[in-house]
């Protein structure tokens, strides 16, 4: 076992604790079985919940015994968003999720050996308990006034949308979550975003109350901020998602490569698994060469293997190299090539015409003269073939993957054409 308090706080990853000391204490002693909860309240997981699976297998491969909660009753109610309540999804819809999401967390998870991984679904103690039997038992445990005053509650209490009593009740399910998760597995800590912390130590508190001799432990992660000030996890086509029919592994693969140099070292700390001496050599070099972008490659290479394959990685990264010249386009296979395509500015036709007019339709130039000027300087390239006359037409035996045409401006930027039914 590594002191893996110190490996956490050295990533970045520590922003609160009940108790840092005693927690220390406890992963010394260990093992510790521990737990992360994700509720499907949408198809795939998402960067943010990344943070935590990728938290959770460090604390495993220092020793510990990982449980990879996936709410299928919490998921029926959903934690209070700050703004509104959420709207619910249908127990069938739920249940399909569940299975979605367990299938994302698990490839991330060690399930054989001593600390093996084990996926718990909280719809499994919950769904048998009557409505008396839940507010004898948990709820009366549960003073208002405390609830009330969690953040969570409060931001919605002072809100003109208010919250109504199932959302105010989430963080009584979380609390019987690490309850009886204590009782099965013996669970001793609860890993999550500091942005649920109310939810983590309502776990804590009951249990504390139910079982007085009890010593257990909650531990937030910080949330992921970005130098220019977006949101992490964001681009300008929405949420970056693990599942690849939602996010493919080119535009996962881009989101890293395109991260903030002032970003970069925070990103690598926090998902990568290199060790530290790895990692600071990264980040001199991108203090020393930026313009490589060496760290950005390494995480985005990491990170899409870790989430999507080897075999994806490769051929996003032929993509990424072929686009811009420096590999064979007509080697990329179909799928590849249109989820690379898809992340750059392209357009549709019904039928091909001259390089001028696609280069302007497009958007690569402002007009035709300037897309004339363009190959009079040099500068236009199709499917990486510099385009030599301003009259040079387009045909379908250009085409790649009989559909596209890949057109390029100068080094960097590029645009697509889409060839469909008319």
């Amino acid at each position: 076992m590594t002191d893996i308090v110190d490996e956490l706080k050295w990533r970045g990853l520590i922003a609160l604790s009940t108790d840092e000391d005693a927690l220390r204490k406890a992963f010394a002693d260990g093992p510790v079985t521990f737990y992360c909860g994700f509720d499907p309240t949408a198809p795939s997981l998402h960067l943010g919940n990344l943070v935590q699976i990728l938290t959770m297998r460090r604390i495993q491969q220092a020793g510990h015994r990982p449980l990879g909660l996936v709410g299928g009753a919490t998921g029926l109610i959903g934690d209070p968003k700050p703004t509104a309540e959420r709207t619910l999804n249908a127990p069938e819809t739920v249940a399909e999720w569940v299975e979605r999401l367990r299938g994302q967390i698990a490839p991330l998870l060690d399930f054989d050996g001593p600390n093996a991984a084990v996926m718990v679904n909280n719809l499994d103690w919950t769904q048998g308990l009557s409505a008396i039997e839940f507010l004898r038992d948990i709820g009366k445990h549960f003073r208002v006034n405390k609830m009330i005053a969690k953040e969570a509650v409060s931001r919605r209490l002072n809100s003109d949308a208010g919250i109504s009593y199932t959302e105010f009740s989430y963080q009584i399910l979380q609390g019987m979550d690490f309850l009886e998760l204590y009782r099965r597995y013996g669970c001793t800590l609860q890993t999550g975003g500091s942005d649920q912390w109310g939810n983590l130590t309502s776990g804590t508190d009951l249990i504390h109350r139910v079982e007085p001799d009890a010593v257990v432990h909650a531990l937030g992660t910080p949330l992921i901020t970005k130098a220019d000030g977006t949101k992490f996890g964001k681009t300008e086509s929405g949420t970056v998602w693990l599942d690849p029919e939602m996010t493919t592994p080119y535009a996962f693969y881009q989101f890293w490569i395109n991260a903030d140099d002032r970003d970069v070292a925070k990103f690598l700390r926090i998902f990568s698994f290199r060790s530290h001496e790895e990692i600071e050599e990264l980040e001199r070099l991108t203090e020393e060469r930026p313009q490589a972008r060496a760290a950005q490659r390494a995480l985005a290479e990491e990170l899409t293997t870790l989430v999507h394959g080897a075999e994806q990685t490769a051929a996003v990264i032929a993509a990424s190299k072929a686009l811009f010249g420096q590999g064979e386009l007509t080697e990329l296979d179909g799928r590849t090539l249109a989820s690379a395509l898809s992340e750059v500015p392209h357009i549709q036709v019904t039928e091909l015409g001259s390089v001028v007019d696609l280069f302007a339709e497009v958007g690569l130039v402002a007009s035709k003269s300037a897309a004339r000027r363009t190959v009079k300087e040099g500068g236009a390239y199709v499917n990486n073939i510099k385009v030599t006359a301003e009259d040079a037409v387009a045909s379908p035996e250009d085409l790649l993957d009989g559909r596209w045409l890949v057109l390029r401006r100068g080094k960097r930027n590029l645009a697509a054409v889409e060839v469909v039914a008319g």
